[in-house]
């Protein structure tokens, strides 16, 4: 019997000689040949090979203190061992960075997978708005290696330094180090502080020196209660 059809070669698995690649847009895959790496738990499509996962949890005591104190997390999953791992979460888009000795501040809900020699801690924001809106996280990716992250849709990256930057903060997926991070409150009125009315409630305002990444969608948060996200939709902000 014979099939007939392009799916197998147009489908194909890319040749890796990076130890991250895009298979695809919507799917990473690791070439796994020496240290470990971390990847969102859940995030395993496939893998051939030898490959093992460790489930950490929110990785480390601290953390879920962290978590438990503010419904923010981010549950990690330590792979490791020989072959090829793909990862991939909810068909989103995938984007992959490398840092050399730098630090990038990323929403959690779209942290993928990043190398061994980066370091990661949820912290919370330092912005003089803050005050107004309640304690607000994101996750810090430190160090020299590999970081892959997801977007929904294709992203823009905005120079901070060009202009005066603001973003929706379930849309602002991730900034660089240098960049400044302060919460705008809209004061518009009471219709302003629900979706639907005059605008939206909270902004994110940048400054400094860097970029911001933003995609053209907002995260959907789980309802409370539920696994595999973060808290409310300010739950995911970072001290930059």
């Amino acid at each position: 019997m014979t099939i007939y059809g392009p799916l197998f070669e147009q489908y194909a698995e890319q040749d890796a000689r990076e130890p991250f690649i895009r298979q695809n847009s919507k799917m990473l895959k690791v070439r796994m040949d020496g240290p470990p790496m971390w990847a969102r738990a859940g995030s395993m499509v496939a893998y051939q090979g030898e490959i093992h996962f460790e489930n950490t949890g929110s990785g480390g005591l601290g953390k879920m203190l962290r978590k438990a104190a503010t419904g923010e997390g981010l549950s990690m999953m330590r792979c490791s061992g020989r072959g090829d791992l793909f990862l991939a979460n909810m068909a989103a888009d995938v984007q992959i960075l490398y840092l050399e000795n730098d630090m990038v501040s990323v929403n959690g809900g779209n942290v993928l997978a990043f190398s061994d020699g980066i370091q990661w801690d949820v912290h919370r924001v330092s912005a003089r708005g803050a005050a107004m809106t309640g304690d607000l996280f994101n996750v810090a990716l430190r160090g020299t290696g590999f970081v892959a992250v997801t977007t929904r849709g294709e992203p823009v990256a905005l120079d901070v330094a060009s202009a005066p930057t603001f973003g929706d903060a379930d849309a602002v997926v991730l900034w660089t180090q240098g960049v400044t991070m302060d919460v705008r409150v809209d004061t518009g009125g009471l219709r302003s502080l629900v979706r639907g009315g005059s605008g939206e409630t909270f902004q994110m305002a940048f400054g400094g020196v860097g970029h911001v990444i933003v995609q053209p969608a907002e995260n959907v948060h789980p309802s409370a209660g539920s696994s595999g996200g973060g808290g409310s939709f300010l739950g995911d902000l970072f001290d930059g």
